[in-house]
């Protein structure tokens, strides 16, 4: 179960409607054994692409220095979907490398940009194995 602020959940929908129609991703870390989602980071999707997300390689390091310089954990790994429902794809699970990670997803496909409905889900993804999970929102 993913727990989670209202905030923190505000601040990922309005980057994934910011960046549509391209994915938008990022990290929310939390201290380091916690599971508890506090520090938003917003990342680059470097492919610039509206059905693929990439962190780009010397940001994803310097935000692994920064993790392990402030004894903090990437809790969630979130992107958006912008033509497709909150479920990860094939890619997706494949670069699913943090097995302790919730990776959100946030379907833009139904308002693009503007406001309205999304869609947010929560999953584990280990061994490319996909369990989704309830998201609270406080």
């Amino acid at each position: 179960m993913l727990t989670i602020s209202q905030d923190l959940v505000d601040l990922m929908v309005a980057h994934a409607r910011r960046d549509h129609p391209d994915e938008a991703c990022g990290v929310i870390a939390g201290l380091t054994g916690s599971d508890q989602p506090t520090r938003f980071i917003p990342m680059i999707n470097a492919a610039r692409s509206p059905t693929f997300y990439e962190f780009d390689s010397s940001d994803l390091l310097k935000l692994y220095r920064e993790l392990d310089a402030n004894d903090e954990d990437p809790v969630v790994i979130y992107h958006s979907h912008t033509a497709t429902e909150a479920y990860p794809s094939r890619t997706d699970v494949a670069y699913a490398a943090e097995p302790f990670a919730h990776y959100v997803l946030v379907s833009t496909r139904e308002t693009g940009n503007g406001e309205g409905p999304y869609e947010l889900r929560s999953y584990r993804i280990v061994d490319e194995e996909i369990t989704e999970e309830e998201i609270v929102i406080n």
